[in-house]
């Protein structure tokens, strides 16, 4: 099979080849030639007004609820939606039923995921059960294809065991990722804490909740050297902190959402529940400070926190909805929106989490695999119900004019291509 992409701007950071307009012709999943006016004949050619290209985006925190919570979403329509979104890599959480804590649930997850469009890598958890109690298998979790450790959206909460985690894990170079949340704090909050969580009547939830984890994770990181990631920063006291233990040597590193950059704590006050989301949407200042950080090389990496939830889950009162919303297919418009610029956002997506999580490199280069994501940054559309691949629909972009368009994904032989 041969794709022939025509008069495509190459955006990689750091590659010679960055911001040039070139074809390129793909043979059986290899970048063959790359050059101008390529004549060969091709099965499929792809050529658009303003089309970039770039080596394929990768997702960090992304829940596929399989096995056990498949009316949400399966591994098919949460690639499908990472496909949709520019993603040729995803990484997956543990919080399903049961959990990835196991071998036989990572091979499950690598077995039924291989003819997806998407390369699909299980985060093994933890703990047993995501419980937070009792260290999971992580090696043999890591031998069948874990890529990272995380109980995902149950913060581990014991300092104890995080501390266990952090030095079992330097046994093979393994990385830790946390979403810092100390369940201690605000423990029923819905809302950021403060004058929108007044005005709405609803219990609220301190940023200290965040930045005594980050703290408190920072300092185990410490005594144990090993390796760290936070993700779904939203304090801007925690990005000071993170900063500080990385200008101390100490091999942490950090992620934002999307949304974070987006949206407020004052955009709840229609009580929209897709809204709804842990940590919670912070302040203006916090937003402000979090655009700053990830144009200015403090954060790593964009993380869509894509959790999917079905219509019961959403349509209730605030109080009893529950957390996320889907962000894959819509993450990098909202990025744009929030001002991040194309060469950032390659950084922090296609770059920097192959570089943390240790994926294999790729590039826009002759005789590299085909690990490519398509993209135009300038195309504006308005985003709705129809364009959503994700199996449910708890978006509060639908309806909502963005900029920055995603054409579709080369990953080896699998195409992927929006209509």
């Amino acid at each position: 099979m041969t794709i022939l992409i025509r008069k495509a701007k190459i955006s990689h950071p750091g590659s010679t080849a960055n911001g040039q307009v070139k074809d390129i012709l793909i043979t059986n999943g290899n970048i063959s030639k790359i050059g101008d006016n390529i004549t060969d004949k091709a099965d499929t050619v792809i050529e658009q007004e303003g089309l970039h290209v770039s080596p394929g985006w990768v997702d960090i925190f992304s829940n596929f609820n399989d096995p056990g919570f498949e009316f949400k979403e399966t591994l098919e329509t949460g690639a499908n939606a990472a496909a949709a979104g520019g993603y040729t890599h995803v990484l997956i959480l543990p919080n399903t039923n049961p959990a990835l804590h196991s071998k036989s649930q990572v091979e499950y997850i690598k077995e039924k995921s291989r003819a997806l469009p998407v390369n699909i890598h299980p985060i093994g958890a933890i703990s047993k059960n995501v419980e937070g109690k009792e260290l999971a298998e992580m090696y043999d979790m890591f031998s069948s294809g874990a890529m990272a450790f995380s109980d995902g959206t149950k913060p581990v909460q014991s300092s104890g065991l995080l501390l266990k985690a952090l030095q079992y894990v330097k046994a093979f170079d393994g990385i830790i990722i946390q979403m810092p949340d100390d369940k201690s704090i605000g423990t029923h909050g819905l809302v950021n804490e403060g004058i929108i969580s007044t005005r709405l009547g609803l219990p609220g939830k301190p940023a200290i909740a965040e930045e005594m984890m980050v703290a408190r994770d920072i300092e185990l990181a410490a005594y144990t050297e090993s390796k760290l990631h936070f993700t779904g920063i939203s304090s801007k006291k925690s990005l000071s902190l993170i900063q500080k233990a990385k200008d101390s040597g100490l091999k942490v590193s950090c992620s934002v959402t999307p949304y974070h950059l987006f949206f407020s704590d004052e955009d709840l006050m229609g009580y929209d529940t897709n809204l709804k989301v842990n940590p919670p949407l912070r302040t203006p200042d916090h937003v402000q400070a979090l655009k700053n950080a990830v144009n200015n090389g403090q954060v790593d990496c964009i993380a869509s926190h894509h959790f999917p939830q079905e219509w019961d889950s959403k349509v209730c009162e605030f109080e009893y909805a529950a957390y996320g919303m889907i962000g894959l297919e819509t993450a990098f418009a909202v990025a744009g929106a929030a001002g991040i610029t194309t060469d950032r956002w390659i950084e922090l997506c296609a770059i920097n989490p192959r570089r943390i999580f240790s994926l294999a490199k790729t590039g826009i280069s002759e005789g590299e695999v085909a690990d490519i994501t398509l993209f135009n940054p300038s195309a504006s559309y308005t985003f709705s119900e129809k364009d959503i691949r994700s199996k449910s629909k708890n978006s509060p972009f639908i309806g909502k004019t963005l900029k920055g368009k995603v054409i579709g994904i080369i990953n080896g032989e699998k195409v992927f291509l929006n209509n």
